[in-house]
């Protein structure tokens, strides 16, 4: 059969140009491989982590590398048939759609100030280690701080349980590091039996009227696409985010976690 171009007369791709595709495939996946585990390594050594998350680059990188190899030696991707491939092809580009498009809405509220004058703010619990506030946490509690002393007739309400490892209860450990910092302790309500974003937010409702109190909602850039949006789904009429910063390294880390909060928040009706 005559071929033109690495092209037979059917129009299907000779071999060599099938096989090139594939090199720049698994190079890519190899690659991309090396700098997951990369990143696992800097999180695990460098930087301060709440939970084990992290521990999915090590895996993906563990699986691109293996998917890269064997490629590069051709087992397994060449007997798969095409219409499999291409099914592949097309799930894994609607879920760079939809991965691309959350996280368009969660950068969305990294900019997030909230007006002035708010009646309520609410910050959303992390961890609390034994020498006091985790970086995360302080990060929150030092832009509600900033908040509270811009607005004195403010009142704040810290939300958070006590997890297994934690000595005492979030909110406990936030509400002593305000009054710390110069807050009055009567401008301080604590939630202290939620254990996520959602309870955070559906238990603070009953310190304020969710109706016509203006609130907002401190807690990490990151974070604040979701959480307003769960505050919008429980009744909260007028809601906004105040954005504190994050780690810069764990950022990616963060991003991918609240992809997945968001969709399994959507999946269950939170948002």
């Amino acid at each position: 059969m005559q071929r033109i171009g690495g092209t037979d007369r059917n129009g299907m791709k000779g071999k060599p140009e099938r096989e090139k595709g594939m090199k720049h495939m698994d190079k890519a996946a190899i690659v991309t491989g090396v700098l997951c585990i990369l990143y696992f390594i800097a999180i695990r050594v460098i930087a301060i982590h709440g939970t084990n998350f992290y521990f999915i680059w090590l895996f993906a990188g563990i699986a691109l590398l293996v998917w890269g190899i064997c490629m590069n030696r051709g087992i397994f991707i060449p007997h798969l048939p095409i219409w499999f491939r291409r099914a592949c092809l097309v799930i894994f580009c609607l879920g760079c759609v939809l991965f691309l498009a959350v996280e368009g809405c969660i950068l969305s509220g990294f900019a997030a100030k909230g007006p002035q004058g708010l009646d309520y703010i609410i910050v959303l619990g992390a961890q609390m280690k034994a020498h006091g506030p985790s970086r995360v946490l302080k990060m929150r509690l030092d832009k509600a701080y900033e908040y509270l002393v811009e607005n004195p007739d403010t009142i704040v309400i810290v939300s958070g349980g006590q997890g297994a490892d934690e000595h005492v209860s979030e909110a406990q450990g936030m509400l002593d590091y305000l009054v710390e910092k110069g807050i009055a302790p009567e401008r301080i309500f604590k939630e202290d039996q939620s254990r996520n974003t959602s309870q955070n937010i559906k238990f603070s409702s009953g310190f304020l009227d969710m109706e016509n109190h203006s609130v907002g909602i401190v807690t990490n850039n990151f974070h604040i696409f979701r959480a307003t949006h769960i505050a919008q789904k429980c009744g909260y009429a007028q809601v906004y985010g105040i954005a504190a910063p994050s780690e810069l390294l764990m950022q990616g880390n963060n991003m991918l976690r609240e992809f997945m909060g968001v969709m399994k928040d959507f999946l269950v009706g939170n948002i």
